[in-house]
C-alpha cells in the first residue's frame, strides 16, 4: 500500500487513477511515498526518507526541488501537454487584449456609468481605444514545444504570418507544426522581425531574463510581447524601460508582480494560464497515471529528471535501480546478480543527464533477496534499488 500525500486540490478524476488496492489518500500524511501538487513551493520543505516520487499536475516545475530529488532517486513528473489547450486559448485572448485595447476600454466604459449622456460619451472617447488588427501581422514565437505549436498553428489559421524559433524542436512537434511557420535561427532574428512576440520556454538559469535590455535593444519597435511561460523569463526594470523607450507598445504577462502593476502599457492576470476545469482534469488524469506505474511497476514517464523507461509487466519480479550516469554500471550489476544465481529475462538502462535508470525483469529471486538489494546498494554511484513483486 502506498500512501499519496496531495499538497493542492487535484481533481478527483485524476486520484481515482489511483486504485484504492494500492493506494491511500492522505493529505495529511507525513510520511508519503508520493505527493502530488500543482502550484504549492516544495523548496523549504523537507523530505522524508521514504518518498519515492513526486508528481507536478501541471508542466513547469519550478516550484519543485529537482536536484534534491534527483539526489535521492526521487522522479520528478510533470504533465506536458495537459494545459497546452488552456495556455493556448488565453495567448490568443493576450493576442487580441494587446491590439485592440479591450481592457482598457472596458474599464473606461464602466467608469463612465452614470453618464447621463451615455452612447454620446461612449462615441466621443472610443477613439482612444483604437488599436491594430493582427491579420497579416507578424507573431513570433519562442518555443516550439506542446504549447508554443499551438499557438503558432492558431495564429497562421488567423492570418498571420509567423516566425518560430526553438533549438530543441521535438520530432513530435515538427510533425505537428504548419508548414506555413517559418523557422528563425536564433532569438535575434525573431524579435528583429515580429510585431508580436509569444514566449513558450522553461525557465532555467539559461533562460532567466531572456528579455533584458540587450535583447530590447534588438527588437522591432513598437512590437507587443506576450509572457504566458514563466516570468523570470523578462527582466522586470528592462520591460519597464523598454515601454518607457517606446520599444515595446504592450506587455501582456500572466505573472504579476508589484512593480508591473498600474501601469497603462502592462496587461496582468493572475497567472490564468492553466486554470479551467479541463486542464486541471487533463493535468490530475496524467500524473496520476504516471505515479502509478512508477509506483507498481516502475515505470518512468515524463519525468523531468529521470530518462523514460517502460517495461510492460508480465507478471514476474522486477528490481529498478537509479544510478549516478557511470562507466561499467551494468557490468557491475549483472555480477550481483550472478552472484546470487538470479537470471535476467530483461533489462532495460536509458540515462538523462547524470541519472541512469534500469528496470531489470527476473525469472527468478533468491530466498536472502535482503541480501540482493543489499549488495546493489553496495554498488558505488547507486542511488536507489527497489523488488517490485
Amino acid at each position: 500500500m502506498f500512501t499519496i500525500r496531495t499538497l493542492n486540490n487535484i481533481a478527483p478524476v485524476g486520484l481515482h487513477k489511483l486504485p484504492e488496492k494500492h493506494f491511500k489518500i492522505d493529505n495529511n500524511a507525513e510520511n508519503p511515498e508520493g505527493i502530488i501538487l500543482r502550484s504549492f513551493d516544495m523548496h523549504n520543505m523537507q523530505l522524508n526518507d521514504n518518498l519515492l516520487a513526486v508528481a507536478r499536475a501541471g508542466a513547469g516545475t519550478n516550484n519543485v526541488p529537482v536536484d534534491r530529488c534527483s539526489q535521492r532517486g526521487i522522479p520528478v513528473f510533470n504533465a506536458p501537454g495537459g494545459n497546452a489547450n488552456a495556455v493556448k486559448e488565453l495567448v490568443l485572448t493576450g493576442l487580441l487584449v494587446s491590439s485592440r485595447r479591450i481592457v482598457d476600454g472596458s474599464q473606461w466604459v464602466q467608469s463612465i456609468a452614470d453618464s447621463e449622456a451615455l452612447d454620446k460619451d461612449i462615441e466621443a472617447g472610443k477613439k482612444n481605444f483604437v488599436g491594430p488588427e493582427i491579420l497579416g501581422k507578424t507573431l513570433g514565437v519562442i518555443g516550439l514545444g506542446a504549447i508554443g505549436v499551438l499557438v503558432a498553428n492558431a495564429a497562421i489559421d488567423l492570418g498571420m504570418d509567423v516566425i518560430g524559433y526553438d533549438p530543441y524542436l521535438s520530432l513530435e512537434s515538427a510533425w505537428h507544426l504548419s508548414p506555413s511557420v517559418d523557422k528563425a535561427d536564433s532569438i535575434e532574428e525573431v524579435v528583429a522581425q515580429s510585431d508580436y512576440i509569444t514566449l513558450h520556454i522553461p525557465l532555467n538559469a539559461k533562460t532567466k531574463h531572456t528579455f533584458n535590455e540587450e535583447m530590447f535593444g534588438k527588437t522591432k519597435k513598437g512590437a507587443r510581447l506576450l509572457n504566458f511561460a514563466r516570468g523570470g523569463l523578462v527582466d522586470n526594470t528592462a520591460i519597464l524601460k523598454a515601454i518607457e523607450d517606446g520599444i515595446i507598445s504592450r506587455y501582456i504577462t500572466d505573472f504579476p508582480e508589484k512593480e508591473l502593476l498600474g501601469h497603462e502599457d502592462i496587461v496582468v492576470t493572475p497567472h490564468l494560464g492553466a486554470s479551467t476545469p479541463e486542464s486541471e482534469e487533463n493535468c490530475a488524469v496524467m500524473v496520476s497515471e504516471e505515479m502509478r506505474d512508477y509506483l507498481i511497476y516502475g515505470n518512468v514517464k515524463n519525468s523531468v529528471n529521470f530518462p523514460n523507461c517502460t517495461v510492460p509487466y508480465n507478471g514476474k519480479p522486477r528490481i529498478a535501480v537509479s544510478h549516478r550516469n557511470m562507466v561499467n554500471m551494468i557490468g557491475q550489476l549483472g555480477a550481483v546478480f550472478t552472484k546470487y544465481s538470479v537470471n535476467i529475462d530483461k533489462l532495460v538502462n536509458n540515462s538523462k543527464g547524470e541519472l541512469a535508470y534500469n528496470i531489470i525483469v527476473c525469472d527468478n529471486l533468491p530466498e536472502n533477496e535482503e541480501d540482493l538489494v543489499r549488495d546493489l546498494y553496495a554498488i558505488h554511484s547507486v542511488i536507489r534499488v527497489r523488488l517490485l513483486k
